[in-house]
């Protein structure tokens, strides 16, 4: 008879548990139901998704590691390649703020120096409730500080990312984190165990209870009650993760192993079964010879413990010396605990009697896929009429308050936190539309960037995700890049509800119309569902990191304006539509309408003449609008130029001059020139097809906007910084 409770508590169905029965011929005991459990969970399992995610390209010139893998991995030419990825760490990161998102910082570099690679850059993209909440500024303090203590710690840069704020995120914040290491092209290594007779080792931290089940947490919905569920939450130690690093990096730089996975989610289950399924083996464990840092621990804690920085290696009889040898040095375990064999299965004993004896392809490759009910996700609610919708009488103290709307505002006091400097790779500092770093021992740079408007993707889930990928790509071209690969974190709510799946189909069908128009495969990703507490769902929230290449890095182009007498140009073309935007929601705290419209052909056009014109030398600063539209890029032009430079601006389009300053329309950069490189630039544009005008000077204390004649705008460019400025930080002295 079934045990409904118990399969309820391992997040399995009876359906499911039934075909664990008939794949394995028997009944599991609980060992064997555990890791079914967690393997089977959608964490790892992806059982909801997988049927849509074929939909994403993944080949592409670049491409040498798609899908599949711990990262992707890109060839970037002169023998070098890239590894990257992200992943979520949401549900830890609400039940233990610190821990959450410093684990998830730790687990996302070992799934790039498992695969040979010596990460050099991290990126977050966070998103919280108001901070106006105590208990939001709570856990943003946790997870920043999680964050910045593991990644400083450990010594690698985090240059960049994104923070937003909406109610949805109150009781489910997200916490993606991006990382992007470096390798010799001949030197990937992969999560395989291949050779029978081969040894397996077990490196790294002693194995504790912290994590059990973490995986099956992150595959459930959130009830009022998450404090009982701290033990699921892992305890992370950079210091331990830098030593793991140096002596992985070692060992495959010396040839010493022929396999070798983390030990992520689902623990020693994953790294074992996994490592063994795509080798084609089987595998056995003994559990005793297992290192332990807490007594009398079961098969069951030990086989689902995520316990952090841990790894396991598979290498030659002959070469398991000379790798204990190494991790010696580096003072880490090193034990052999195991041996790879014929027949795939894995067969695991503890205490001299075998606890485990399943087939690993059952585990690994046979969970169940579910092409869930779809329903269409529900329209947005209507935007007002322009007509009918009341223009602010002051527009200058409108966008005073955007600019310290906190999803605006400047986030320095989150990045200050961070060591962005270390390694000596970064070119600029955070708050570019890109982070730069550049590859040792060539002009050559590396871009890379964050990008997911969820309010977009609420009110329209196809175009929300056409317009990240564009939005990312477009960040790309204004610091001078190219776009050659994508990954994805997918948060969306509980896929059991027929809307949810709705909305994840369609983003779906949206990211993979761009990134085929872009043409960048997608090398790999996440997908985070059930982030769902007390039956709310938050915003479908897509986030992609796209990693772009710069042929000469000293081309390299900021957002900032260089200098006075400087041409403004706006490239794309400006329409009168407000749904969506961050003005319609802070300023009329409506949530409306259908987002920007967007033509990918057209938007691929624009940045393609952005960079055919950055790398002629003719563009001197660049920045893509976004959130806030034209207004707010001009004001963060003048910030992020060298001495607060102003500019005078006039147009005369026809828009209203709420539409003209705030509206959001897609496609458009805004560049500075030389007045003398002013007519080829235009010359240029209008040869490739791509809408471009010059619409002002740099130069002055102020922002001034003029529009069909009048001045519509006039802010001082000191009054609107301290309004960016000074948000973020007064609502943590608030707390204090």
């Amino acid at each position: 008879m079934i045990d409904k409770a118990l399969l309820d508590r391992h997040g399995l169905t009876e359906d499911e548990y039934r075909l664990i029965v008939e794949l394995i011929g028997k009944e599991p005991n609980l060992t064997e139901l555990g890791i079914f459990s967690v393997m089977w969970s959608e964490h790892c399992g992806y059982k909801s998704s997988r049927v849509h995610l074929k939909k994403l390209p993944t080949e592409g010139e670049h491409v040498i590691q798609g899908p599949g893998e711990n990262a992707g991995v890109l060839d970037i030419g002169g023998g070098q390649v890239v590894v990257f990825k992200i992943e979520s760490h949401n549900h830890p990161s609400y039940i233990e703020p610190y821990q959450g998102a410093a684990t998830g910082v730790g687990g996302i570099l070992r799934d790039i120096f498992t695969m040979g690679a010596r990460p050099i850059a991290v990126m977050d993209s966070l998103r919280f409730g108001p901070p106006d909440d105590p208990r939001n500024r709570s856990v943003m303090e946790g997870v920043v500080s999680g964050i910045s203590g593991y990644g400083n710690a450990f010594g690698v840069p985090t240059v960049g990312g994104e923070v937003y704020f909406d109610p949805c995120y109150n009781l489910n914040p997200l916490v993606n984190v991006f990382c992007l290491g470096l390798a010799d092209k001949d030197k990937v290594f992969y999560a395989r165990a291949e050779g029978a007779g081969n040894k397996v080792l077990y490196v790294g931290a002693k194995t504790g209870r912290d994590g059990i089940h973490g995986a099956t947490m992150a595959s459930a919905e959130f009830g009022k009650e998450t404090e009982h569920k701290r033990p699921n939450v892992q305890v992370g130690d950079p210091f331990k993760e830098k030593l793991l690093l140096e002596a992985c990096l070692e060992v495959m730089d010396r040839g010493l192993i022929v396999g070798i996975q983390d030990m992520g989610a689902a623990g020693l289950t994953c790294s074992t079964t996994e490592m063994a399924a795509k080798g084609g083996m089987g595998i056995v464990i003994d559990l005793d010879k297992v290192p332990q840092r807490e007594a009398g621990m079961t098969p069951y804690e030990i086989l689902l413990s995520e316990s952090q920085e841990r790894m396991l290696l598979v290498a030659t009889p002959e070469k398991v010396e000379a790798v204990q040898t190494v991790f010696a040095k580096w003072d880490l375990d090193a034990p052999v605990i195991g041996e790879v064999i014929e027949g795939g299965r894995a067969r695991i004993s503890f205490k001299g009697e075998v606890v485990v004896d399943i087939p690993v392809d059952a585990v690994v490759n046979l969970c169940p896929a579910y092409d869930r009910p779809i329903a269409a996700p529900a329209p947005p609610p209507p935007a007002p009429a322009l007509e009918a919708l009341p223009q602010p009488a002051d527009l200058g103290e409108t966008l005073l308050r955007l600019l310290a709307s906190p999803s605006i505002a400047d986030k320095e006091w989150v990045f200050r936190q961070y060591d962005h400097m270390v390694q000596v790779n970064t070119v600029f500092l955070p708050g570019a539309d890109a982070a730069v770093l550049r590859i040792k021992g060539s002009r050559r740079a590396l871009a890379m960037t964050l990008d997911g408007n969820a309010l977009y993707t609420r009110l329209d889930p196809r175009t929300g995700a056409r317009i990240a990928v564009a939005e990312a790509c477009r960040n790309l071209a204004c610091v001078g890049a190219r776009p050659i690969g994508v990954t994805n974190c997918l948060n969306f709510g509980n896929p059991e509800k027929p809307e949810v799946m709705g909305q994840f189909e369609q983003a779906v069908t949206g990211l993979a119309e761009a990134c085929r128009t872009f043409g960048i495969p997608v090398t790999g990703g996440n997908v985070s569902f059930y982030n769902d507490t007390e039956g709310l769902s938050i915003h479908p929230t897509p986030v992609l990191g796209i990693v772009g290449l710069i042929g000469d890095v000293r081309k390299a182009v900021r957002p900032g304006f260089r200098a006075a007498g400087d041409a403004v140009v706006l490239v794309g073309e400006s329409l009168d539509e407000l749904g969506g935007t961050q003005y319609l929601k802070t300023i009329h705290g409506l949530e409306a309408g259908s987002p920007p419209l967007i033509d990918l052909e057209q938007e691929k056009r624009n940045q393609e003449f952005v960079l055919e014109a950055i790398e002629a030398g003719l563009v001197r600063s660049a920045h893509d609008l976004s959130e806030g539209g034209l207004a707010v890029a001009l004001a963060e032009c003048a910030f992020h130029s060298p001495r607060k430079i102003g500019c005078e601006v006039d147009l005369a389009n026809g828009l209203r001059d709420d539409a003209l300053l705030f509206g959001e329309s897609q496609s458009r950069i805004l560049m500075t020139c030389r007045p003398a490189d002013l007519s080829g630039l235009l010359e240029t544009a209008a040869a490739r097809g791509v809408p471009a005008q010059a619409i002002g000077r740099t130069g002055g204390a102020a922002l001034a906007v003029r529009h069909a004649g009048r001045e519509i705008l006039r802010v001082p460019v000191e009054k609107a910084f301290r309004a960016w400025k000074d948000s973020l930080p007064g609502f943590f002295r608030v707390q204090a």
